[in-house]
């Protein structure tokens, strides 16, 4: 963040688009807590609340899903520039708030939302009160928010999103296969999307199931994709077990 002087430029709102429903996502010890308060704005402290992790953790879906079944605008951090309008309504939520480009932006937001009765959601990768800003105003009233944690995804949850995945497309990977790419692919609920994606793609291209060497070949290039220390030939004479599923919020 900066202390620039504000511009009069506005910040551009994302469209809620489909695809972000709360009711996709899969509930595990990483993202509980923050489910929990998502489903009751109205005890927000304030009306203000913060959710922070790191990367891929599921913040963006939380917060998209929020905005699509609540009707709130959602706008992206990095867009904060000036003094931003937001359509009237009950909330907002603000994606990458950490990364607002003006800090007064940001500032003016969180007062025209207090004036209107608006609550509002943010998301960053720490907690606001360890933002490094500037304003004395600002600083306080992040401080003074309500901030709960999304830890990165478990095995259990991420072994449910990569066969919810593969449901989706109707592509059938049998579970040891399954087993073999959990132990390769980044651990990363975004990872198993792209992971399904890309298998789903090669699979129809070579009009045939999905094997050890088409899944090595497909996902090579896929960023952080590779081979475990285990033995591929005794990971493939068996097969290992599940972890209890999560449940869906």
């Amino acid at each position: 963040m900066s202390g620039a002087a504000p511009s009069r430029q506005l910040a551009l709102p994302l469209p809620v688009a489909a695809g972000f429903d709360l009711g996709d996502l899969l509930e595990d010890a990483s993202n509980a807590a923050a489910l929990a308060w998502l489903r009751r704005p109205p005890a927000w402290p304030g009306g203000r609340l913060a959710l922070y992790g790191p990367a891929a953790t599921g913040k963006t879906h939380m917060l998209r899903g929020l905005a699509a079944a609540r009707a709130w605008p959602a706008i992206d951090g990095l867009l904060l520039r000036g003094l931003p309008e937001p359509a009237d309504g009950a909330g907002l939520v603000v994606d990458d708030a950490d990364c607002a480009p003006e800090e007064e932006a940001l500032l003016h937001l969180l007062n025209l939302c207090a004036e209107r009765g608006q609550a509002v959601l943010l998301a960053g990768r720490e907690a606001p009160a360890r933002w490094p800003v500037a304003l004395p105003d600002l600083r306080s009233r992040l401080r003074a928010m309500t901030a709960v944690a999304v830890r990165p995804p478990g095995d259990a949850l991420l072994a449910a999103l990569l066969r919810r995945h593969f449901l989706l497309r109707q592509l059938r990977v049998d579970r040891a296969l399954q087993d073999w790419l959990l132990t390769r692919l980044p651990r990363e609920a975004a990872a198993m999307a792209e992971a399904a994606a890309r298998l789903d793609r090669a699979a129809l291209a070579a009009g045939g199931r999905v094997t050890r060497a088409l899944a090595r070949a497909a996902l090579a290039e896929l960023p952080g994709f590779g081979d475990a220390a285990e033995d591929d030939d005794s990971m493939a004479d068996r097969e290992a077990g599940w972890p209890e599923a999560p449940t869906l919020l």
